[in-house]
């Protein structure tokens, strides 16, 4: 049976049960100050009070917008929805019509959303998949169409190679390439020096449209997202989850020469809760705190989350057990490869790990109050502390002792 939850607290979350864990999980990463937050709460509910939805511009809105421009290296212009799975589709959508070309290009192992037109090659089964360097689009549901139906092309991410041979043949009928910059659905995986800037060279090059999925990392791994923390600006970009702290709400974010055509109204971006104000409020409270003190929040998440990956690799050395912690201190991956000297690159590579082992390790951590993702990420709130990181290192170790070593 699944647990079901009652309640949450700063780092802490309570089950219907009444037993307390230390989350990792954190709604699956938006909640970057910790649940029930009170500025956060506060800020939904005055909003609440006053009106729910207009169907017109509002303040609220105008001030966010000019703080992620001004804070967002890529934002020109902005337009806010509910969920990241719609912005990702507005923006192939505006990069379509901009280059007046059919494809998408993705990459194996990443995560866009859940709608048909871009659910494609999350988790394939290689003996389907083919080919590591030239793999092919595999749907994740049925009633999906093909890849080739939905003009979606995958690629190996972390290969820059692979990328320029594809636009050497294919750029004229490629309208964007959308990647995560940090590979966070599948083991957190790093981009390697250079991979970050070698897309941006040749989709500059190519007249193709550089589109970051920053659901996951924007506001997270710093205040102006991966593309900040890289140094990398896309032409457009893709926010959710961290920006308001739980609350429903996305952002799309770009060059203003492309965002003209929705101005223009030659591309289409309609929606009942686009600019909803209970969540404009929750985001303009959130990446208040966010900012604050020159960004002390980063900080304290540097701190907690360098301890905490530092701890289990120390841990599970001092016993013998291989183990790889990878990614970044506020969102990074636990795995049990098979062997040692196992490095994880891009999505094939990542399926060397020990999956029921992690699920063993899971289990105890479950036992002991630590609650994790399955699948090997583990996401870091401001309001995680000391305590939660000692408490979490001393449950980390019994469960490697008595469970993962067996």
């Amino acid at each position: 049976m699944p647990l079901y939850f009652d309640h949450g607290t700063g780092s802490r979350i309570v089950d219907a049960d009444g037993n307390e864990y230390i989350d990792y999980v954190l709604g699956r990463g938006p909640l970057i100050l910790g649940h029930s937050h009170d500025e956060v709460i506060e800020a939904t509910c005055d909003q609440l009070r006053r009106g729910q939805v207009y169907a017109a511009q509002h303040e609220l809105e105008v001030r966010l917008a000019e703080f992620i421009v001004d804070t967002i290296p890529s934002a020109e212009q902005v337009r806010f929805g509910i969920s990241g799975s719609e912005a990702v589709h507005a923006c192939l959508r505006l990069a379509r019509a901009f280059t007046g070309r059919d494809i998408v290009v993705k990459f194996e192992g990443q995560y866009h959303g859940w709608l048909d037109n871009i659910l494609y090659s999350l988790s394939p089964d290689p003996a389907l998949a083919g080919d590591p360097a030239h793999p092919r689009g595999l749907a994740e549901s049925p009633g999906q169409f093909t890849a080739d139906d939905s003009r979606i092309v995958v690629l190996p991410w972390n290969d820059l190679g692979a990328v320029e041979t594809y636009l050497e043949n294919r750029a004229k009928q490629t309208a964007a390439i959308i990647t995560e910059p940090i590979m966070c659905n599948t083991a957190v995986i790093p981009p390697r020096p250079g991979y970050l800037e070698g897309l941006r060279r040749l989709c500059s090059q190519y007249g193709v449209v550089l589109i970051f999925d920053e659901v996951i990392t924007g506001f997270r791994v710093s205040l102006a997202g991966a593309q900040g923390y890289y140094g990398v600006k896309p032409d457009l970009s893709i926010f959710g989850k961290a920006i308001a702290n739980g609350i429903p709400m996305s952002c799309l974010a770009g060059r203003a020469d492309i965002f003209a055509l929705i101005a223009q109204g030659k591309v289409g971006h309609g929606g009942t809760y686009n600019s909803l104000p209970p969540s404009i409020a929750a985001a303009l409270a959130t990446t208040s705190v966010l900012a604050r003190n020159g960004g002390e929040v980063y900080r304290r998440l540097e701190e907690s989350g360098t301890a905490l990956m530092r701890g289990i690799r120390e841990r599970a050395a001092k016993l013998g057990i291989p183990v790889i912690v990878q990614g970044h201190p506020s969102i990074f991956f636990v795995g049990f490869p098979h062997g040692k000297d196992v490095e994880v690159y891009d999505y094939r590579s990542s399926l060397k790990m020990n999956n029921d082992l992690y699920s063993r390790f899971v289990c105890g951590l479950a036992d002991r109050g630590v609650r994790l993702i399955p699948r090997g990420n583990w996401f870091l709130s401001a309001a995680h502390n000391v305590i939660d990181v000692e408490e979490t290192l001393a449950a980390v170790e019994d469960v490697l002792a008595e469970t993962v070593r067996l």
